[in-house]
């Protein structure tokens, strides 16, 4: 019986799963790894810090009809500022023009950081998050232009896929 309901489970599960090729991509460089539905542009930014300063920033990004999905590292030479002030400068600037749903402290292995949920006002919804580890910012934000839906759990799923190496 068991056998009949994993096959079952399989069967069913086996479309739905062809039709989200989402891959991992490594960046043993950085520390890090994500998932992506497609291969990311990679671009060369700046950073602007609390302080005023820019540092040099990597952004990966993948834009499609229903959302986009990107994330920022930004290297920061030690002693550039207050961890708690970057992050939370971070968020700020992340959260600008939607409404907080939740901010919660999230953690990845030892790495801890905060979540949030933000609405935008055009009816779209954001998970991001942001860290500082290694001497590095790390923001990750996962877009659905339409609140609810497949855009949404993509945009929440991006979001989750961060992990640190």
């Amino acid at each position: 019986m068991r056998l009949i309901a994993f096959l079952t489970a399989l069967f069913l599960a086996g479309p739905a799963a062809a039709a989200e090729d989402w891959m991992e991509y490594s960046y043993p460089d950085l520390s890090f790894t994500v998932h992506f539905p497609v291969d990311p542009k990679i671009e060369t930014t700046a950073y602007q810090a609390p302080d005023g300063r820019a540092f040099e920033a990597r952004k990966y990004s993948v834009a499609q009809d229903s959302g986009t999905f990107t994330i920022t590292i930004a290297d920061l030479p030690e002693g550039t500022t207050d961890e708690n002030a970057l992050v939370g400068d971070a968020v700020k600037k992340m959260s600008e023009g939607g409404v907080v749903k939740f901010d919660i402290q999230h953690r990845i292995r030892a790495v801890y950081g905060r979540q949030l949920g933000i609405a935008g006002t055009n009816g779209g919804y954001a998970y991001i998050a942001v860290f500082y580890h290694n001497k590095r910012l790390y923001q990750i934000e996962g877009k659905a232009f339409v609140a609810g839906g497949q855009a949404e759990v993509d945009a929440m799923r991006f979001q989750q896929s961060l992990d640190f190496t």
